[in-house]
């Protein structure tokens, strides 16, 4: 069977492994559910307030205020909160928008920041404890110094969050602090799908580790309207094909699109519910960093491509992503990046879950070529791809170099018809 014959197989013969519940590696990651985390912490905000509101002013003993000052100071409190609240996330639909237009539609690192739900979730809080305060406190003639101290700790959390929530937007729109952000969740994906020191040498997976279509025990296909591939809850689907001792090839990538009828798993040896393998594969509006180690390159070729335009014209823009291309091509070339498939164990150290990632070929298309083709009309892009090759082949082990060569080989070609002082990669 596969997933027995391969339990003790080394790293050389296969897929790099990886086994479910270790560590917080990137399989661990179950479906990204923002909206209903946002919900829950709206709802848990109101009733905590709710709550707040009809406690504090039942409070007997202590110390007094008068009722009319604390119920001005709840109106003037939450109203004024309201009100800057009300204008920073004006502002906000406006930096939203700028990136967009600015850097890539596809670029949602403030916009699905959960630090903007948070925020809106304390200040609506801060709203509500002062509509119920104000209604608790009724016809009372004193009210206990809790119900105005509390609205006023509230309004300074509020203010102090709503001031961070304006400095991140504010970064948002920062050309470096943009490039660092992918740059990084980049190399963390890299990390957990191409751990740097795994398997340098290693080449495509042997003859036989992964298994043709036409062996498999049973195929599962696509149901419905055409979707994008967010990412796959791995954990259930090991567990369902430990249950039924079978070991599931799955023939789609994340960021893949998928439309009615397209293969999406093939089931090998074993049995596993259609409905338990089309569960695992989660489907959403556009891409996440959870398992795709593709869509930081994505973006940042994106952010390069957009300065190239004759719309824009900002060569210096595209040379500062190719900064941050070259720092992940580096990362990667330091682990297994030519394997095209990785394998999930269960932990026993069964392989139950065989799954297409992207290889090094992928992640040059993706992350470079595009911009190498406008590159020989913008002298200081061409300079900086040319550095970028010769230092990652720097770093890049031999099984790595022929596809990194053919590229400095054609920049080469293309630089040759510059004057000598138009070669050097200059800012």
């Amino acid at each position: 069977m596969l997933a027995r014959s391969m339990r003790s197989s080394p790293v050389m013969s296969g897929p790099p492994m990886t086994t479910v519940g270790t560590g917080h590696s990137a399989e661990r990651v179950v479906r990204p559910r923002r909206a209903l985390r946002a919900g829950i912490t709206h709802a848990v905000a109101v009733g905590v307030a709710v709550v707040l509101g009809i406690l504090l002013p039942a409070i007997g003993g202590g110390s007094r205020v008068a009722a009319d000052r604390a119920v001005a100071v709840l109106n003037v409190l939450g109203v004024g909160v309201l009100s800057v609240t009300t204008l920073i996330f004006s502002l906000m639909f406006l930096v939203v928008q700028w990136a967009a237009g600015n850097f890539s539609h596809r670029l949602a690192l403030f916009r699905s920041d959960p630090m903007v739900w948070r925020v809106f979730a304390f200040v609506l809080g801060v709203l509500v404890y002062s509509v119920t305060a104000v209604l608790a406190i009724g016809s009372r003639a004193t009210v206990s110094v809790a119900v105005p101290i509390a609205a006023l700790a509230m309004a300074a959390v509020a203010f102090v969050l709503v001031r961070r929530l304006q400095l991140v937007a504010l970064r948002s729109i920062q050309l470096s602090h943009v490039l660092d952000e992918l740059r990084d969740r980049g190399l963390h994906v890299l990390d957990v799908y191409c751990p740097p020191g795994g398997a340098p040498d290693a080449r495509e997976s042997a003859p036989g580790a992964v298994p043709p279509p036409e062996s498999a025990t049973a195929s599962v296909s696509w149901r419905g309207t055409s979707a994008l591939v967010e990412q796959f809850n791995l954990v259930p689907l090991v567990a369902a094909a430990q249950r039924g001792d079978a070991a599931v090839v799955l023939r789609v990538k994340v960021g893949d699109i998928l439309y009615h009828g397209d293969a999406v798993a093939d089931v090998h040896h074993g049995t596993v519910p259609e409905a338990e393998v089309l569960k695992a594969v989660v489907v959403g509006p556009e891409r996440t960093f959870h398992q795709d180690p593709v869509l930081a390159f994505r973006l940042l070729s994106d952010i390069g491509l957009r300065a190239l335009s004759s719309a824009i014209n900002d060569p210096a823009t595209a040379v500062q992503a190719l900064d941050a291309i070259e720092d992940l091509l580096r990362h990667a070339a330091a682990g297994p990046i030519a394997q095209k498939t990785r394998s999930i164990t269960d932990a026993s150290g069964t392989v139950r879950v065989i799954l297409p990632v992207a290889d090094w070929e992928g992640l040059l298309r993706v992350g470079l070529d595009d911009i190498l083709a406008i590159a020989p009309g913008m002298p200081m892009v061409l300079a900086r791809c040319r550095k970028l090759l010769v230092g990652v082949l720097s770093v890049a082990p031999g099984h790595l170099r022929s596809a990194l060569e053919e590229r400095l080989a054609w920049t080469e070609q293309q630089l040759t018809a510059r004057p000598p002082f138009m070669r050097d990669d200059v800012r």
